[in-house]
């Protein structure tokens, strides 16, 4: 315990030396954003309704949560498209995912949304304009965008921008990297349209949330709403499913390369589940040397995976052994459930009806 106490005091201290760099890189992000207000660089409105995810943070707020969210409430009544940049590829450019694509070359978050959601149209690509009108040209039928991380991506303007926060850790207590956490001032807040907080303790009262609500310092056309990751029942893989419980007195290898790991070592740990933790950093693309390092650690034992690894991970094990745990996003009651829906829905619709009377 002692030296963990050491090395985060020294983390700390590593911080505070670095804070007159944050300042810098801070005001260097001030300067764009402002370029960008003042129309000195014009980003470009989407020719369809379009939804922007995004964080101020590095990660680690679950944005790709928020977006199988929007699908799944969605896709009934419009023809989607997710664009995402595709962290974690090896590849680059623009590509327009099929049935044979993989993870490694469209990048884990967008191959986890085409998998369990085969009847949409997955992109990605770096330039987020031109990716937009090349898959538009590839396919009319496509009447909603989902653009995935396009916070600080201002070249293209989302008609409703959802701003993804954790309870733990938010925006407003951060500051800029590498001083702290954040990509860009939290003063960014103020593009969003909508706060997202995510991974919110289940036992979270309403005067806690009004004192969030307070701190993040709204406009008057901003809304709040407050989430938790809710936890699936049983656990998956290519060949069958299994109840959460089938884990309990097995020996389990738990394999994560997401930025935030401990939601899901708390979730495991009120199961009463015991695991060895194979913790690598986000969109860790895993190869010969891991792989078989995970298997030498877990011999005959189930490895236990995050939805976003396993599609990482079961091309190169092909192990009947491996499993993974879905998470969904939820909210506190039906009505916020409701409200939240609804607030989507009219930025779609406003969009729409503004396409059909030009």
């Amino acid at each position: 315990m002692y030296k963990y106490s050491i090395i985060f005091q020294g983390m700390k201290l590593i911080r505070r030396l670095l804070f007159p760099i944050a300042m810098l890189y801070g005001l260097i992000l001030s300067i764009r954003n402002g370029l960008f207000n003042i129309k000195i660089f014009k980003g470009q409105h989407t020719t369809i309704p379009s939804i922007g995810i995004g964080n101020l943070s590095i990660g680690g707020t679950g944005k790709s949560i928020v977006v199988d969210y929007l699908i799944t409430i969605l896709h009934r009544n419009y023809f989607i498209s997710v664009l995402s940049r595709g962290y974690g590829r090896k590849s680059r450019g623009f590509i327009m995912a099929n049935t044979s694509s993989t993870a490694l070359e469209i990048g884990d978050e967008p191959f986890q949304f085409l998998k369990k959601h085969p009847k949409i149209r997955v992109a990605v690509g770096e330039d987020r304009v031109r990716a937009v009108n090349k898959l538009l040209k590839i396919d009319s039928k496509i009447n909603l965008l989902i653009l995935d991380d396009v916070m600080q991506h201002r070249w293209i303007i989302a008609d409703h921008l959802l701003l993804t926060t954790t309870y733990a850790d938010p925006f407003f207590n951060n500051f800029p990297f590498p001083s702290g956490n954040l990509r860009e001032f939290s003063k960014g807040k103020k593009r969003s349209e909508s706060i997202l907080v995510t991974k919110c303790p289940s036992d979270i009262g309403m005067k806690d949330r009004i004192n969030f609500e307070k701190k993040c310092k709204l406009a008057s056309n901003q809304k709040i709403f407050f989430t938790k990751i809710s936890y699936s029942k049983t656990i998956i893989n290519v060949q069958n499913k299994q109840s959460v419980d089938y884990l309990k007195g097995k020996k389990v290898i738990l394999v994560t390369g997401i930025a935030n790991p401990h939601p899901l070592l708390d979730f495991l740990k009120s199961k009463n589940i015991l695991f060895k933790h194979l913790n690598y950093r986000d969109h860790f693309n895993f190869n010969k040397r891991t792989i078989e390092k995970i298997k030498n650690e877990a011999g005959n034992s189930l490895i236990l995976s995050t939805e976003k690894d396993y599609g990482r991970l079961y091309p190169l094990m092909k192990s009947d052994k491996l499993f993974y745990i879905p998470i969904s996003l939820s909210f506190f009651s039906k009505n916020e459930e409701i409200e939240f829906n609804d607030r989507i829905k009219s930025f779609i619709d406003a969009k729409q009806n503004a396409i059909t009377s030009n």
